[in-house]
């Protein structure tokens, strides 16, 4: 359990919302066993991340610009981009989990905030809510984490995503 538990529990207690929300995942959450355990760390073990479906979110690309210190590197956001697309998979929260999402992408503690985006899945759009690096955090400098990178290729290839998409995440990281 760390500092944020409290918090994240306490948002969450707050919520009166039965609805759900979308969540487009791209980046180390798709990596199932590191997910297992932050859930673990953070004792969340009762939350589970539901199967989800793979989509893509257009007009937008990965861009290495939050420098980690866990992941001791630069680790991914994204960019808009157009003609790019990136691939990820679209879940749906219940409302009452989502300060847990908030917590491990990043919105807790300034990381990260949250920006809407228009996926598909199989042809048909969706509005979910993805995770990018907060303006004020964004850096360029030093070098993209080589072990995030092989999470984010881990992941991706145990999501589904299609197998052109994972061969082209190492060129973007350099």
């Amino acid at each position: 359990m760390d500092a944020h538990y409290g918090k994240v529990m306490q948002a969450r207690d707050q919520i009166k919302d039965n609805g759900s929300r979308m969540y487009f995942a791209y980046s180390g959450v798709l990596d199932r066993e590191a997910f297992e355990i932050w859930l673990e760390e953070h004792s969340y073990q009762f939350f589970t991340l539901p199967e989800g479906q793979v989509a893509e979110a257009k007009g937008v690309d990965l861009i290495f610009d939050f420098p980690s210190r866990w992941w001791g590197g630069r680790v991914a956001g994204l960019v808009k981009k157009e003609g790019s697309s990136v691939f990820g998979r679209l879940f749906e929260i219940p409302a009452k989990e989502w300060p847990i999402v908030q917590h491990k992408e990043g919105v807790v503690t300034g990381m990260s905030v949250e920006t809407t985006l228009r996926v598909s899945v199989n042809g048909q759009e969706f509005e979910a809510t993805a995770f990018v690096t907060s303006p004020n955090r964004r850096s360029l400098e030093g070098p993209v984490s080589e072990r995030y990178l092989e999470a984010l290729v881990r992941g991706a290839q145990a999501s589904g995503l299609p197998a052109e998409y994972v061969a082209s995440l190492p060129a973007k990281a350099r």
